[in-house]
């Protein structure tokens, strides 16, 4: 990993992205990464007051990372820098942000929910709503096939480049499992509650069939242009509701086919989840078809307007 560190002194004109309590993004230039001149990328470090852990879990995800291969629909890990604190890890930018700001921002200020596009970057097309979630299966394919679990599979964890391929991000709680199949959370990591599988809630254990579950619910956000899960339910009601059995219903602009998807990912037996290999070449099969799976035209808008209340940094 060694050919991964990069001096300090090659990275320069940082501006804040974004941070929160574990964390905080810079857009910087960088030296030397690439042939030819400088490079923009995302610097990841600690936030300016850094929570106890918060060094540990950041060289945690930094030694997962070097772990993954290269693959186009997960987030280019591009080097670190180490040598002094607070430790970077340096990460290819991805100039569209976040997935489900990118959604909220696409949402129309007209009578319909989507738009044609036409040279219009703020809104977006069903086909391209598609290829979002097909892609996000791709790189999930790919990370559970290197026996890692990532555990906070969401819409803002996803980033998009400037083609608006989609990649997976944000490792901070993501696991090595080559040695066991099962991970089993014993530490005090916060988990996205509304994103969590009903076994994740029950006995806090993890797998690649777990991440599958909150795939159905990134998949139910991207239909839902970016809201909040399980909307207009507090945190305390959606644990009892899942462990319930209760299922997020089939949004009215959704065809049932894609809706199916999503109740295969949030069956109440692992074992019973489709693998990210069949999501992925189920939503292909369904692109294929040439029909549209979610309504340009009969979008509710009320689901992401209750939804927006709800914080989206809520966790267990």
């Amino acid at each position: 990993m060694g050919h991964l560190a990069i001096p300090r002194d090659r990275l320069s004109n940082f501006r804040e992205l974004g941070h929160g309590e574990f964390g905080k993004v810079m857009l910087a230039e960088a030296r030397g990464i690439t042939q030819g001149s400088e490079v923009t990328v995302a610097v990841k470090t600690l936030p300016d007051e850094p929570p106890i852990n918060g060094k540990k879990d950041l060289m945690r995800e930094l030694d997962l990372m070097t772990t993954l291969p290269y693959n186009p629909y997960v987030v280019r890990l591009l080097g670190f820098s180490v040598e002094e604190d607070p430790p970077y890890i340096i990460l290819e930018y991805l100039s569209r942000g976040d997935l489900k700001t990118l959604l909220i921002e696409s949402r129309s200020k007209g009578a319909h929910a989507y738009d044609n596009l036409h040279g219009d970057s703020t809104s977006l097309t069903a086909k391209q709503l598609m290829h979002f979630a097909r892609d996000v299966a791709d790189g999930m394919k790919f990370v559970s096939s290197q026996l890692c679990i990532h555990r906070d599979l969401a819409a803002r964890n996803v980033l998009v480049a400037e083609d608006m391929t989609c990649k997976v991000s944000d490792f901070g709680l993501a696991r090595d499992v080559k040695n066991m199949r099962v991970y089993e959370h014993q530490s005090g990591d916060n988990l996205p509650l509304r994103w969590m599988a009903v076994e994740s809630l029950i006995d806090h254990t993890y797998t690649t069939e777990s991440d599958v579950w909150s795939y159905g619910v990134l998949l139910w956000e991207i239909v839902n242009l970016g809201a909040d899960p399980y909307p207009a339910i507090n945190r305390e009601e959606v644990k009892q509701e899942v462990q319930s059995g209760y299922r997020m219903p089939k949004p009215k602009h959704c065809q049932q086919e894609l809706y199916d998807m999503m109740l295969k990912c949030w069956q109440e037996k692992p074992e019973d989840r489709p693998s990210f290999a069949f999501i992925g070449n189920e939503l292909n099969r369904l692109m294929n078809v040439g029909k549209d799976y979610i309504s340009t035209t009969n979008y509710d808008r009320t689901v992401y307007e209750i939804s927006d209340l709800i914080c989206e940094h809520e966790r267990v």
